[in-house]
């Protein structure tokens, strides 16, 4: 060997990669979703910067839309759910932890149109829902409706915050929002009477008043709207018992 040249390093006297996690894995994910955007979290990108290959990630996680849940997972941990051992009115108490919710989407806008496909079912999405049902309940929601209730509350806050989200990665969304607020003034009484008449309150309050507004129109309608199994349950109680003495058909 001539003098001056590199001298060869053994593979062995390299550091050993630390072991593949599924916590290691997500955390990755995770500082990658913040620094680089959702859609450069793939399988095959997240397998580059843990140096390894996307195989030994499927060993973890089925696919990029698993990965995309796992990551929505980790970020539900710091909804606040404080607000369910408050004190106050319960429905103020729900609308604050849904808020929390919302805000984690609003902060995250790659993830909020991923969230409304994305099926998390790990410690801190449990934790969501119970915090949410525990609400319902102390409210008197029955545990049918409130079953039901807790999909749409988090569908609500979902899709508003993957709405947001669009509108502020649209550079036109602005001039659309404006063109449409302008037609929905001028509209004519005489051809749009019901339009004319509610005027500028279909664009009026700011987005936290609307979303505020939304989320206790649904949870009244929770609170009020029985599921079909409890209609029909109600119905089978109205019907006249069957006659004792009368002999069933066919005999």
């Amino acid at each position: 060997m001539s003098e001056g040249s590199p001298t060869p390093s053994s593979r062995r006297e390299r550091p050993a990669k630390p072991a593949l996690t599924y916590e290691g894995i997500v955390a990755t994910a995770v500082r990658l979703m913040k620094s680089e955007g959702l859609k450069r979290v793939t399988m095959r990108r997240l397998a580059q910067e843990l140096d390894t290959g996307p195989a030994s990630l499927y060993v973890y996680l089925a696919n990029t839309a698993e990965l995309h849940a796992a990551i929505l997972e980790d970020l539900l941990g710091v909804v606040d759910r404080t607000p369910v051992d408050d004190e106050g009115e319960w429905t103020d108490r729900l609308i604050a932890v849904l808020g929390s919710y919302t805000q984690v989407l609003f902060e995250h806008p790659s993830l909020a149109h991923s969230a409304l496909v994305a099926r998390p079912s790990g410690p801190n999405y449990l934790a969501l829902v119970e915090a949410i049902l525990a609400l319902l309940h102390e409210g008197g929601v029955p545990d049918a409706q409130a079953a039901w209730g807790v999909d749409v509350l988090l569908q609500v806050a979902t899709a508003t915050a993957a709405e947001q989200s669009a509108r502020d990665s649209d550079s036109a969304a602005e001039d659309e929002f404006r063109s449409l607020t302008t037609a929905l003034r001028r509209a004519s009484s005489e051809t749009h009477p019901r339009i004319a008449a509610v005027g500028d309150a279909l664009v009026s309050g700011t987005p936290q008043e609307r979303l505020t507004w939304i989320f206790r129109s649904v949870i009244q309608g929770t609170l009020t709207t029985p599921t079909p199994a409890d209609t029909t349950r109600a119905d089978d109680g109205r019907r006249e018992p069957p006659d004792s003495g009368s002999t069933p058909r066919g005999k």
